[in-house]
């Protein structure tokens, strides 16, 4: 008769880290940009923490979640309760001008050329 293995995982703790909530802040997509406004306080939640360590510079969500080692939807929800205690500011990527406000793709080969030919 063959044993199994005894489970010596950790634990499911992203329930834990993120108070068993599930569902995520739809404000923050992959590329918003997140800036700390203040620094951790004693007490604070150790994600929490290393977010606003890691925010001092403007920093892309999917970065913080790669440096964090946790899923974008967790990551989200952490950074939704740094954004409702007002801890950091969400920068969204402007969108793309029209078409039609774009430079000519004959200019842009012209400035193309002349930079090569510097």
């Amino acid at each position: 008769m063959m044993r199994k293995p005894v489970d010596t995982g950790d634990p499911d703790r992203l329930y834990t880290v993120t108070g068993g909530r599930s569902r995520a802040d739809d404000s923050f997509d992959l590329v918003t940009l997140i800036v700390s406004e203040s620094g951790p306080v004693p007490g604070m939640q150790s994600e929490h923490v290393r977010i606003l360590e890691l925010c001092r510079h403007p920093t892309a969500v999917v970065e913080v979640a790669a440096e964090l080692g946790l899923p974008i939807t967790v990551v989200r929800i952490l950074l939704g309760d740094l954004l409702d205690t007002g801890r950091i500011t969400a920068r969204h990527p402007r969108a793309a001008p029209s078409v039609a406000s774009l430079p000519d793709s004959a200019l842009l080969q012209e400035v193309l050329h002349g930079l090569r030919n510097l």
